[in-house]
């Protein structure tokens, strides 16, 4: 694991447009009012004449967003994740995901850590809708270094993609040796007892709740699960044969998100236990982001009793 580094995801994403601005001049960014949040903004300075602001009109944004990649342009369309998915879905599902439109949506602000914004900011459900349209391809990365090749490889493929950044730094995960690839599933750690599936800032989480777990004579698995749709079965059920149970562990809804897409996944093929560290059926609150995720349980303490209790339902 690199030195600690903490970056937001949602700064690495600003980056990554700019990079891929000075190597396509296609590539098109809208924002909704919210540039400076965003990070498009970065964008917006290095190439003012390829950067649109369509105000708080995030359904508007997304149908021209549609209309432009129709004429050959990789579009990036960005806003909050309660905005962008939330206000915006019917757009998206009926303009981007419908004809199988090449835009890139950036979703920044997503899950509790939005912090002191509170619940009616705080998108916890945003995979959940994500997942449900088909053909839409669901990101949602570690660190910044992941966020950065996540942008880079969305705009390589061809159809929509939902990316979901955080507003907190959070500590670097991996190097700059890390190849990402789209579907697929990443080991960190290897055990046999049970497996950690993590997304998101609860990967370095899960990191931690590993080490715990080991310190008591029980060894885990660790999977970096950076897609969650098209999710990697493959790795999925490389991990349930090995260790015979599962913890997923992500800053989202346990209704719907990578838990719900892991027991799918597995219900099919090789069902063992699978049980999920999130965000109960529960809306949050307002408070500073740490304490938040203390108060919800996003942590590894939290990950580590999961994980016993994980093992007890093995047969």
């Amino acid at each position: 694991m690199a030195d600690i580094i903490k970056t937001a995801t949602r700064d690495a994403y600003g980056k990554a447009l700019v990079e891929l601005g000075e190597k396509n001049d296609k590539v098109i960014v809208f924002d909704a009012d919210l540039a400076a949040a965003t990070k498009t903004g970065m964008f917006k300075k290095a190439f003012p004449d390829r950067f649109y602001d369509t105000g708080i009109a995030e359904g508007n944004m997304m149908g021209v967003a549609a209309g432009l990649a129709t004429c050959g342009y990789t579009v990036f369309a960005s806003s909050f994740a309660m905005f962008a998915a939330g206000r915006a879905f019917e757009q998206i599902r009926n303009t981007i995901g419908y004809p199988h439109i090449n835009v890139k949506i950036g979703a920044t602000h997503a899950g509790i850590s939005v912090g002191e914004d509170g619940a009616s900011h705080q998108c916890c459900e945003d995979i959940a809708l994500m997942r449900t349209i088909p053909g839409m391809t669901i990101i949602n990365p570690a660190d910044d270094v992941e966020a950065r090749l996540a942008v880079l490889a969305a705009a390589e493929m061809q159809g929509p993609v939902y990316m979901r950044f955080g507003r907190l730094a959070v500590p670097r995960v991996f190097d700059e040796n890390y190849k990402f690839e789209i579907g697929k599933g990443t080991y960190l750690a290897k055990g046999s007892d049970v497996t950690i599936v993590a997304t998101g800032l609860m990967v370095e989480r899960a990191i931690a709740a590993v080490e715990l777990l080991k310190a008591e004579g029980i060894n885990a698995s660790l999977i970096n699960m950076a897609t969650i749709k098209p999710i990697d079965k493959d790795i999925l059920l490389d991990a349930a044969k090995t260790t015979g149970c599962i913890v997923t562990a992500e800053e989202h809804s346990v209704i719907g998100g990578l838990g719900s897409a892991v027991a799918e996944a597995l219900a099919e093929t090789y069902p063992v236990p699978v049980l999920r560290v999130g965000v109960e059926d529960t809306f949050g609150k307002s408070g500073p982001a740490l304490e938040l995720l203390e108060i919800f349980g996003l942590n590894a303490a939290n990950i580590v009793e999961k994980a016993k209790k994980a093992i007890a339902l093995k047969k």
